[in-house]
């Protein structure tokens, strides 16, 4: 069967099924197709992330920095954004960088240093943790945990204990904000990759 009928027909039944449920948030299909993550073999047998994946990443609520302001030890330290996606910073205030890479925040901070404070100013902004994901349902554990790279809906799971025995263990749901700050919830499948921030929902099974 082609893959893209067959995601079409399995959004299609989840959508019927979602009509009998009493939450409305909106489903979505998952814009990063199962196995699609950015991995590589490395010389001694050992998969990794390929380079460049936190210049990709977009910021959120909770993650912690690294900031260099090359030259400026007093500005150089470690920074958490707020509930907010919002970066507090010397001398320059409030940085919204909520839904910004790392160097989009590098451009948005010499912009607002440059020229008041220092001219020509070379910084760099590097993601330490980002921010916890958490899950619900019918887990042994539910609740927020530190978020692992490249991790699926099933390896989230895992962490949270593994599944009641009332689990529904082949489709989930994972709950996010859209690129437009909206709630929506995605169709999820055990390899599903689970972002940042993410709510995985685990829902009892009817039989």
């Amino acid at each position: 069967m082609n893959a893209s009928l067959g995601r079409r027909g399995l959004l299609a039944a989840t959508l019927a099924l979602a009509a009998c449920e009493s939450d409305s948030t909106p489903i979505v299909e998952d814009s990063v197709p199962p196995g699609s993550q950015s991995l590589q073999l490395t010389a001694d047998g050992r998969v990794r992330p390929r380079p460049g994946r936190d210049a990709e990443y977009r910021l959120g609520a909770n993650d912690r920095l690294r900031i260099t302001v090359f030259g400026q030890p007093t500005l150089t330290g470690e920074y958490t954004l707020d509930g907010n996606g919002t970066l507090a910073f010397p001398l320059i205030g409030a940085v919204r960088a909520n839904g910004m890479t790392t160097n989009e925040l590098q451009r948005a901070i010499a912009t607002k240093l440059e020229p008041d404070y220092l001219v020509n100013p070379s910084i760099s902004a590097e993601v330490l943790s980002r921010r916890p994901f958490y899950v619900i349902g019918e887990v042994q554990k539910p609740g927020n945990y530190p978020y692992v790279t490249d991790m699926t809906a099933l390896n989230a799971v895992a962490i949270a204990g593994g599944f009641t025995y009332r689990a529904k263990t082949t489709q989930f749901y994972l709950k996010r904000l859209d690129q437009d700050g909206k709630m929506v919830r995605v169709i999820a499948r055990p390899d599903t990759l689970v972002r940042p921030g993410d709510t995985l929902e685990v829902r009892e099974r009817y039989f």
